[in-house]
């Protein structure tokens, strides 16, 4: 039997190792080594579908094992990162002692958004160029980056919790939207079609470098208002066509 029928599923395997370490380090309240763990498992991510393609031993159990991966390292471990984060946060005065208790569990409403949006990526056709919907790799960055790099400043204030807590309901709708978001695929390398692309890529560099732990949160940020202006821009040329 070929071994490299064996390499896209072994990469796989490490991106749902790396996202178990990350829950761990979360739950240890090691933030920074779950943040890495989950930038590592995305490493993965990428490499096992390029593998399969590049390899041509694409199967049907490697898809559902890259899902329940994805589960792991970009639905449940950020989850656990933001429960750790909310489990030691201040609450205001309205906010009763018996719901503090139990409102850091709300971050894993995410974790079943994030399997929710998974299962529609694998049946949704459209899919194939770009994305319906907020990537669970890219939610998973903005909520580890977020927790890690803003840490100080979400722990200023006792009302940031419940900021948090709406931010993951927005997050949770964002994931399985009807809102099309571009994908870092190219069918060519010339910059007439790939505008933005070019531009998201480029205007990420300086992000990293100014904010640091802070830019994968500013990023996604910067990246989920980009598909939304784009969506909007063609609806609009879409509506003037159809006007004529």
């Amino acid at each position: 039997m070929s071994i490299k029928k064996h390499i896209p599923n072994t990469i796989t395997c490490c991106n749902l190792l790396s996202g178990c370490i990350a829950i761990t380090c979360a739950l240890y309240l090691e933030p920074k080594l779950a943040f890495a763990w989950i930038v590592m498992g995305a490493v993965f991510d990428f490499f096992d579908g390029m593998s399969a393609r590049l390899l041509g031993v694409s199967s049907p159990i490697g898809k559902e094992l890259d899902s329940l991966a994805d589960i792991v390292t970009f639905g449940l471990a950020p989850s656990t990162i933001v429960f750790s984060q909310l489990s030691a946060m201040d609450y205001p005065g309205f906010v009763t002692p018996a719901m503090q208790d139990y409102l850091p569990f709300v971050a894993f409403v995410m974790a079943a958004f994030s399997a929710l949006r998974l299962a529609k990526f694998n049946l949704d056709e459209r899919q194939s160029l770009g994305f319906i919907g907020l990537p669970t790799p890219a939610n998973a960055l903005f909520w580890s980056s977020l927790v890690v790099g803003a840490h100080t400043y979400l722990e200023s204030s006792a009302i940031m919790s419940v900021a948090v807590v709406l931010m993951i309901f927005v997050s949770c709708w964002l994931l399985v939207a009807e809102i099309p978001m571009f994908a870092l695929k190219f069918k060519h390398w010339g910059w007439k079609g790939n505008e933005v692309k070019y531009i998201f890529v480029v205007s990420c560099v300086p992000l990293i470098l100014i904010f640091k732990m802070s830019a994968f949160a500013i990023i996604v940020a910067w990246y989920v208002a980009l598909s939304i202006g784009m969506s909007m821009r063609d609806k609009a040329r879409g509506a003037r066509r159809d006007t004529l």
